[in-house]
């Protein structure tokens, strides 16, 4: 155990070492708060705020057509500051300009259309004119209408009944949560733990160029430092998957608008216990690919081979991210079910059916102790072949070569 430890604090030591950690680390975080600053740049720069761009609004009805009925739009929670008043195209203009208005909406009958014309500054933004003008000015026209035919209130409201719309499920399963949130995370939680195991091929790899693996190999036994070497590296992965989600939580509290933050990361579903299955699941992630890496690390001499022989490992951890990504837009599947089971997409896919309110107690038992058997025989298998060919420094070895030096 005293080894283990010795090996794990001289990994760190070089993890924490390595200037590509520190800078790509240091860029992911900049990165970060830059990407949450988004919305507050954008606003710095056009000089006001973007949420209340566009708000000043003049409507011209200098043909009555509305007769006087406009200024009900004004008492209306429209989001607009509305004032209804005549002018010119070339007035309209003239405001715009001057920053008295921010656009206007000119009202005029051809033959038996009624014209709308929605005047901005600059339609390169505005594909339309806004849903909500739209919605309010043909209800405030076809209730105009409605009370010149002199019904009674009963008539106008079976003629314009207020339905109460909801959305419900033939499935027995009920899905909770935002599932773009759940996305996103499963994203984090992938490249955590792809990037994190594959720090250990290449940690390997350099060390055998060093020739450091030699002194290791005289100093205590494979195992040891197959172990050691994946203690090390997780636990430096594990802090830095921390401190990039804490700054990217911090981040969005404190520079995102509370209504855009509730509508992009909802973590209403977000509990204690869900945190603690998801540090669990990335820890028995992380060690399943770490050791398969630790075994094609091993294999090669050169650091330039790592990429191709790395590549079956990296296939591997794609089809099962993929195979949990693409499954959470039909999560009460069972295909979403076999990938929460599944040992290669278990880590990336169980977390968030739980945060989804869709996994058991017994499923998550049997996912970890899948995960947990796996494991085992990926360490056995690893730690043996590893053994024999960590101090390989001929050409990169063939997957009959690794076969044949298990058998053996």
């Amino acid at each position: 155990m005293r080894d283990i430890i010795t090996v794990m604090k001289f990994t760190m030591k070089e993890m924490l070492k390595r200037k590509s950690f520190i800078i790509s680390t240091i860029i992911i975080l900049v990165l970060i708060v830059i990407g949450f600053n988004v919305p507050n740049i954008i606003k710095a720069l056009i000089g006001e705020d973007v949420e209340n761009a566009g708000n000043k609004l003049l409507i011209v009805d200098s043909q009555n057509i509305f007769e006087g009925n406009l200024e009900l739009l004004e008492q209306a929670d429209l989001g607009y500051d509305i004032q209804v008043e005549n002018a010119s195209f070339d007035d309209i203009k003239q405001k715009i300009e001057n920053k008295e208005i921010d656009s206007a909406i000119i009202i005029e009958k051809q033959e038996d259309d009624i014209k709308i014309r929605y005047i901005v500054e600059n339609t390169s933004m505005i594909e339309e004119v806004p849903e909500t003008l739209v919605n309010s000015i043909n209800s405030l026209y076809t209730n105009m209408q409605i009370s010149k035919l002199g019904l009674t209130q009963e008539q106008i409201q079976s003629i314009t009944p207020n339905f109460a719309f909801s959305i419900e499920q033939t499935e027995e399963e009920e899905v909770n949560g935002n599932i773009f949130a759940m996305m996103m995370m499963s994203i984090v939680l992938f490249y955590a733990i792809y990037f994190c195991a594959y720090q250990v091929s290449s940690s390997i790899t350099t060390e055998k160029t060093s020739k450091i693996m030699e002194t290791l190999v005289t100093s205590t036994s494979p195992t040891t430092i197959v172990l050691g070497k994946t203690f090390g590296i997780g636990i430096v992965g594990l802090v830095q998957m921390i401190i990039i989600v804490g700054t990217a939580l911090i981040s969005a509290k404190a520079f995102l608008e509370p209504e855009l933050l509730n509508a992009v990361l909802d973590m209403s579903n977000v509990t204690f216990y869900l945190g603690a299955i998801t540090i669990i699941y990335f820890i028995l992630g992380y060690f399943t690919y770490s050791l398969l890496y630790a075994l094609t690390g091993s294999t090669v001499s050169k650091p330039e081979d790592i990429q191709s022989a790395n590549t079956p490992v990296a296939i591997l951890a794609v089809i099962g991210f993929y195979l949990a990504y693409f499954t959470m837009m039909n999560p009460t599947s069972s295909l979403n079910l076999f990938a929460a089971m599944f040992p290669i997409s278990s880590p990336f896919c169980m977390p968030f059916r739980i945060m989804m309110g869709l996994a058991t107690g017994t499923e998550v038992a049997i996912s970890i102790a899948i995960l947990i058997v796996t494991i085992l025989v990926i360490a056995k298998v690893a730690i043996k072949i590893y053994s024999n060919a960590i101090l390989n420094y001929g050409t990169k070895m063939s997957l009959k070569d690794i076969l044949n030096m298990y058998k053996d």
